[in-house]
């Protein structure tokens, strides 16, 4: 028989879960889960999963491990520095938080329980301008002549505009006053 008419279990099959890698166990003990009528077995021979990796995945949900167990209480440990920080301190700082208390743990390992956690520090901030200028346009002329003197009331007034980031985002902040209140300094 020629080997081009030979075709291996996985050819030709429409694929459940992306790559080529194991899905995740929680998928499939989902997927299981959710079409008790389909029965256990056909699914796990149809994803080329052994029965018994199955059982031992359900175990794992009741049953976890001893390195299972102390992931998940530093993550709290981690969690609780995060917000104290303010959510503000990302995996190095953490790190060095949890070393000076002497807890002992790799910088992948906080990064990794950190990424599993959804947390994430706050990368400092990027120097944004809002004002694109057009490098063909002319110039505003000043009018003024950078005096900002005025010989009487209402006759010059003269603003700022700044923003203020925030938590919930940008803040304005205008001021504007007569430069005949307040000479330049």
């Amino acid at each position: 028989m020629p080997s081009s008419s030979v075709r291996t279990r996985s050819c030709g099959r429409p694929r459940l879960f992306r790559g080529p890698a194991r899905p995740d166990p929680a998928q499939v003990t989902a997927l299981v889960d959710e079409h008790p009528h389909l029965g256990v077995e056909p699914v796990l021979r149809e994803l080329d999963i052994p029965s018994s990796t199955s059982y031992r995945w359900r175990r794992a949900e009741t049953e976890p491990c001893e390195q299972r167990l102390r992931d998940a209480e530093l993550t709290g440990r981690i969690r609780q520095v995060h917000d104290e920080s303010g959510g503000i301190y990302g995996s190095p700082r953490v790190h060095a938080v949890l070393k000076r208390e002497g807890v002992h743990v790799g910088r992948k390992r906080v990064e990794r329980l950190m990424r599993q956690a959804g947390l994430a520090g706050i990368s400092p901030r990027r120097d944004r301008r809002f004002t694109r200028r057009d490098p063909d346009a002319d110039p505003a002329p000043d009018l003024v002549r950078r005096d900002f003197t005025a010989n009487g009331p209402n006759r010059l007034w003269v603003t700022d505009l700044t923003m203020i980031p925030t938590g919930e985002g940008p803040l304005w902040l205008s001021a504007i006053r007569d430069a005949f209140s307040r000479p330049a300094r």
